[in-house]
């Protein structure tokens, strides 16, 4: 199979990446190389045979339809997106530029060239998505594939947004699509903005560990490769039209995280003072949702998948990787914003 994915030099991109080609499919890589992109992620397989990469804008339909052309892929994997909250907050256009009309420009560029094929029925338009579509839980109950939508960041709501086309063109033009939403990821080359990263990174650097509100604040941690792993299950065995949530059934407070990693460096590399030490609560983010949690009892009953890294196994791996990676990291901080407090301007 040759699959086109999207957004293949980010972290939750370039895991899929790694893992197709490992998997013996052809890949072509379209990612335009934003701030959080980085073609070290992919380059492991840069010299596969199996690995194209086109550099290309999913808001360019001109480029969109050449690549089709050119590379005439069997399934779309779409994760090319803006993702981080706190910048959705700043500046909310981009997010809607490049989550909403970007998917637009994806879907009807997927579109021609499935229909110019005589619409083949085993080709796949796999959109990947995130649980925080659904919104804010309480204390109890899980995110399931029927929730209703609840967006409640510019983030989330271009995220919902994109899902709706996708299923909207999957209902009024019959292209065979599949969705997934899925919790927290964590892991290797996960950019160092995200919570974990600035954990791990302000602890080595003596800097203070910052905590939104009181860190009570819970998501369920889901590690990168486990998602990879399903996002192609999906992609594969998932039923056209289905939607399938992916959850790695770890659920934790920030605070408690933020400990716990605090913990494996003080194992890891120990100093003169506890790194918990430097933990220090600051003024929550805008709007933050108290709770993620994800059923994710469709896609083990119907696909065989379940997570495999338990958070204390997979923080022991991430910690790790970034204590033996410094010079994939250090040039990533020099990037616009990467450091400073965003998502404050509400």
């Amino acid at each position: 199979m040759k699959i086109l994915v999207t957004g293949g030099a980010g972290f939750i991109g370039s895991a899929v990446v790694r893992l197709a080609v490992a998997r013996g499919h052809a890949v072509v890589n379209l990612d335009c190389l934003t701030y959080a992109a980085c073609l070290e992620n992919v380059k492991s397989v840069s010299d596969n045979a199996l690995y194209a990469f086109e550099q290309a804008d999913i808001r360019d339909r001109a480029s969109l339809d050449r690549i089709f052309a050119q590379h005439a892929p069997d399934a779309v994997m779409h994760l090319a997106a803006e993702s981080h909250v706190d910048r959705s907050i700043d500046g909310p256009a981009a997010f809607i530029d490049t989550n909403v009309a970007g998917t637009f420009n994806l879907l009807e560029a997927a579109r021609a060239w499935w229909s110019a094929q005589g619409k083949p029925a085993d080709f796949r338009f796999h959109h990947i998505s995130t649980d925080e579509v659904f919104g804010s839980l309480g204390a109890s109950g899980l995110f399931t594939e029927d929730t209703p939508y609840d967006p409640r960041s510019p983030y989330s709501a271009s995220k919902a947004a994109s899902d709706h086309l996708v299923r909207a063109w999957g209902e009024t033009y019959g292209l065979p699509v599949v969705l997934t939403n899925c919790s927290n990821n964590y892991g290797p080359y996960h950019f160092p903005e995200k919570l974990i990263p600035v954990v791990i990174l302000n602890a080595l650097a003596g800097k203070p560990i910052p905590v939104y509100g009181a860190g009570e604040n819970v998501r369920d941690w889901l590690y990168v490769e486990d998602h990879a792993e399903a996002l192609l299950l999906v992609l594969t065995r998932g039923a056209v039209g289905r939607s399938y949530n992916i959850g790695g059934g770890n659920e934790r407070r920030n605070i408690d995280l933020v400990r716990s990693i605090c913990a494996i460096l003080d194992a890891k590399r120990p100093k003169a003072t506890p790194y918990a030490d430097q933990i220090r609560f600051v003024t929550d983010r805008p709007g933050h949702d108290a709770r993620y949690a994800i059923d994710a009892r469709r896609i083990r009953d119907e696909l065989g998948w379940r997570a495999s890294v338990s958070v204390e196994e997979g923080l022991n791996r991430t910690v790790q990787w970034y204590l033996d990676n410094a010079d994939w990291w250090q040039p990533l901080q020099a990037r616009a914003g990467v450091g400073d407090r965003l998502g404050t301007r509400a």
